[in-house]
């Protein structure tokens, strides 16, 4: 009867520890940490258009913030300059304000290098008058023929009796090449008397001191200093370029040596990214979306 009674025991004591081992709460095993992020680190080299260099700059101190182990460098000098260091193979990417030239492309192709376009921001371009100049408007045809050299004289759009100066970019630029298709005539030449300056803001610079003089600069480099003028009824701004109002606004470009890779691609994606495009409408242009 004891021998009973012990077997009896010991088979309550299995049952109430395997009842008290169930009703424990059972942990979930603990996930594997996702892998971390390679930190970013390297060069880029940028070099063109001078519409796009406060941006560009704006873009690659903001980027290098966030990436300490990034250096970028960015060069102004023009579109045409910047196009032919991407030809020469000594720049990673080139800032252009046009597009490539059918024969840019062939050139390119032929040392090596396959040209891939990136739109990266929208620009306006804006006629600008001192702020003296009555002049509050003009019509494309107008605007045309004062850079060809046919209007001579402001008193024959409207405003006072003297001789209109001409500024403009230089032909290295491409906001010159974008201006002569768009405005000038394609097959038209600027007039001979065209004052060429190497940037935007020696443009502004020289409208501002001259009351005579009328220009043309990319929407980021409007200031309080000058009168834009309305070309065929409209105004350069973000929102007339934005909804393609304004008749003359066009796309801003990166150009790469082929689809890019690596910390080129993670560059270009925060460009195009939102960080990059709220910088794009803080500098004074148009963001794509």
């Amino acid at each position: 009867m004891k021998k009973i009674a012990v077997l009896a025991l010991a088979l309550a004591l299995a049952a109430s520890v395997g009842l008290a081992g169930c009703g424990q709460k059972q942990e979930p095993a603990a996930e594997p940490a996702a892998p971390e992020t390679p930190a970013l680190s390297g060069t880029i080299n940028i070099q063109g258009s001078d519409t796009m260099v406060n941006l560009a700059t704006a873009w690659a101190e903001k980027f290098m913030d966030e990436n300490p182990d990034v250096e970028v460098s960015v060069q102004g000098g023009g579109s045409g300059t910047g196009i032919a260091a991407l030809i020469n193979g000594t720049v990673d990417f080139a800032d252009a304000s046009r597009e490539m030239k059918e024969e840019e492309i062939a050139e390119a192709k032929s040392k090596g290098i396959q040209p891939v376009e990136h739109k990266v921001a929208i620009d306006g371009i804006a006629v600008i008058v001192n702020k003296a100049n009555p002049v509050e408007g003009l019509t494309h045809e107008q605007l045309g023929k004062i850079f060809r050299g046919e209007i001579t004289n402001w008193k024959d759009v409207g405003g006072p009796d003297k001789p209109i100066v001409l500024l403009s970019r230089d032909s290295s630029s491409g906001t010159y090449e974008y201006f002569k298709e768009a405005v000038v005539g394609k097959d038209k030449e600027y007039a001979k008397t065209a004052k060429l300056l190497p940037s935007n803001q020696a443009i502004v610079d020289e409208v501002k001191a001259n009351d005579a003089g009328i220009g043309y600069v990319g929407l980021g480099y409007v200031s309080d200093d000058v009168k834009v003028v309305a070309v065929d009824g409209v105004k350069a701004s973000v929102e007339t370029a934005k909804d393609g109002s304004y008749p003359i606004a066009r796309y801003l470009y990166m150009y790469s040596n082929g689809e890019v890779s690596g910390l080129l691609k993670a560059y270009l994606d925060w460009v195009t990214g939102s960080e990059g495009q709220a910088l794009v409408a803080d500098e004074g242009f148009v963001p794509l979306q």
